[in-house]
């Protein structure tokens, strides 16, 4: 079967043959169909995030995936059904853990897990994968087109679900969110505050010029967009408004201090970014004192869970078709592999630049790797 490896570090993925794989027991055979493309990626094909599995020398890309059930090789699933499956997995080695024993893979610290197509796990971006059936999630044929836009959906379900938890010992009721960035992520949780949340402001920060389809989709959704060039995180209570919620999806290491003064009294921010490392000065005692008096909170989130999954599609279906395909710049073969994967020759942002997948293509927002129709 083909597939798409890299050797991390090397900046190039490239097509491999690899034999098509037997399941085990307990596990499915899966023909995918499509999978995203997201900054991780670039950050595993850059060699900054990630690692291959032990004894190999590439690693098999791809977390973000939706396929059919080719030999349900007696789990529950069904022959010709649509999955979607989640990313983590026990170390090898390791049937299982308390963490995945509870349902909360995403929980686990580092050590007791890997990662299927970042570290330590060879990824969905290959013609067949084999998976636990309780790892792949159906998702309705309707939905399937879209399905690579779960995992990313539940990464924003999951960080939602974490900023709520920090509130949830009194009455809040937040009206205001501001995202900072506006790559696929940042502009699908703008989609799912504007859309499915029922936020009734909306802000969305960027450092990209007009005429931009980003910024289209994040006026077209009724949201407000800022520009980090005029006005700054700290500015922004001032320019604008304080915000009940600050969701972080730039990787801009300032942004986790800058937006505890964006807060409004009593708000959490959510910070998803992974920075490099990158020292620099705070005043440490005004932040403290904003957390304390304010009843101000920050919360970190990384990965999900299948009940994030699940609910990750019940928004996609929720989700404006116009949405899906603005931000969906383009579905690509394998013989267009250079185009699915257009930051992959960009230059590597230096510390403190924020996102890691702007190109100079201002047009392409979010891509994906066609194996198979849908």
């Amino acid at each position: 079967m083909k597939a798409i490896a890299v050797v991390p570090g090397s900046g190039v993925p490239e097509v491999v043959e690899r034999p098509v794989p037997e399941p085990s027991s307990g596990e499915a055979l899966v023909r995918i169909c499509r999978v995203g493309v997201d900054g991780t990626d670039y950050e595993v094909i850059e060699g900054s995030h990630g690692g291959v599995p032990d004894g190999d020398e590439q690693l098999i890309l791809g977390h973000e995936a939706v396929g059919i059930v080719d030999d349900p090789n007696g789990t529950p699933l069904e022959a010709g059904q649509y999955v979607v499956p989640t990313v983590r997995r026990p170390p090898a080695g390791v049937e299982t853990n308390a963490y995945f024993e509870r349902g909360q893979p995403d929980m686990a610290p580092d050590g007791e897990y890997v990662e299927r197509g970042i570290v330590g796990a060879h990824g969905f971006m290959a013609e067949y994968i084999t998976s636990p059936a309780d790892c792949l999630v159906p998702i309705p044929e309707a939905l399937a087109r879209w399905g690579f836009l779960v995992e990313p959906i539940s990464i924003t379900e999951k960080a939602l679900e974490h900023a709520r938890a920090t509130r949830s010992a009194f009455d809040w009721r937040p009206e205001s969110a501001l995202v900072l960035g506006n790559g696929s992520l940042g502009l699908l949780t703008v989609a799912m505050f504007t859309e499915t949340l029922g936020y009734d402001r909306v802000y969305c920060l960027g450092r990209r010029d007009r005429p931009d389809p980003s910024i289209d989709i994040v006026e077209r959704l009724g949201a407000t967009y800022i520009d980090s060039r005029e006005t700054s995180v700290p500015e922004i209570p001032d320019v604008y408004e304080p915000m009940d919620v600050v969701y972080e999806a730039t990787g801009y290491a300032k942004h986790a201090f800058e937006c505890i003064e964006a807060l409004a009294p009593n708000g959490v921010a959510a910070l998803l970014g992974v920075p490099d490392d990158w020292s620099f000065e705070i005043n440490g005692g005004r932040l403290h004192r904003e957390l304390v008096l304010h009843n101000k909170a920050l919360v970190g989130s990384v990965n999900s869970n299948r009940r994030q999954f699940e609910r990750a599609i019940d928004t996609l279906a929720a989700l404006p078709e116009w949405v899906l395909e603005e931000l969906v710049t383009g579905v690509y073969g394998l013989e267009a592999l250079d185009r699915a994967f257009p930051a992959a020759t960009a230059p590597v942002p230096t510390a403190g630049s924020g996102s890691t997948t702007d190109t100079d293509d201002d047009t392409t927002i979010k891509t994906a790797l066609e194996f198979e129709p849908i």
